[in-house]
């Protein structure tokens, strides 16, 4: 078999924990210490992250969608494969390092999206950019850390807390959509979604289609 190669890594936040950068022949992972954050053979979860949010705001014109956490891409290129030429879209990359692997090592994954026309990367927490303007998004995708039981980086809890739902709401268009894919079901979540005043769907998806892990993906609406 062939062993895996480390490309690179990169401090998270703070100096915290570090990431790596993995590649298996034509297959790339993400590592912090012995957990896999992503794969990219592993993509249906984030994909249908994308395409579940964007069914609920079809048809709406000049949409803006903010997506927290590039990753390896697959919900950026799902959310602009559903949506038209008129959506912006606008990715929040907390590690600056991720972004320089999109476009250097992975940029075969990436397939030429991050010139897309519709899309601006923003090296930033997307907590501050859902803080820094009301009634803004359409839609708000968070594929960040493992979820509201975060390992990455300790500032994303503020993200899942009853503050940070509260400040996602008010970021949200009216009708718009917080939606937020978790490596599992998180009770306590849910019922923070719902003391927020969202209309709350919990979906179940898998990691590969109908095969892996199961994965939680939250729809919060806003009235």
């Amino acid at each position: 078999m062939i062993p895996w190669l480390q490309l690179d890594s990169a401090k998270t936040p703070g100096g915290g924990q570090e990431l790596r950068l993995k590649r298996r022949g034509g297959k790339f992972s993400i590592m912090l210490g012995a957990n896999e954050l992503m794969n990219s053979r592993l993509s249906g979860s984030e994909e249908a992250l994308a395409k579940l949010s964007c069914q609920r705001i079809a048809g709406r014109r000049n949409p803006s969608i903010l997506i927290g956490g590039l990753g390896m891409g697959f919900t950026l290129r799902a959310a602009l494969a559903e949506l038209g030429d008129d959506v912006q879209v606008t990715v929040a990359e907390l590690v600056p390092a991720v972004v320089i692997w999109a476009r250097g090592p992975m940029a075969e994954l990436f397939g030429g999206c991050l010139d897309d026309p519709r899309v601006s990367i923003r090296e930033a927490d997307v907590g501050q950019l859902i803080r820094s303007q009301a009634l803004a998004w359409d839609a708000i995708l968070l594929d960040v850390d493992n979820g509201p039981e975060g390992i990455v980086y300790k500032g994303n809890d503020a993200l899942y807390s009853g503050g940070g739902l509260n400040s996602a709401r008010a970021a949200l268009k009216p009708g718009g959509v917080l939606a937020v894919w978790s490596q599992g079901p998180d009770a306590g979540f849910t019922r923070r979604l719902k003391q927020a005043s969202f209309t709350v769907e919990e979906i179940k998806t898998r990691a590969n289609g109908k095969r892996g892990a199961r994965h939680v993906i939250w729809l919060a609406s806003k009235a």
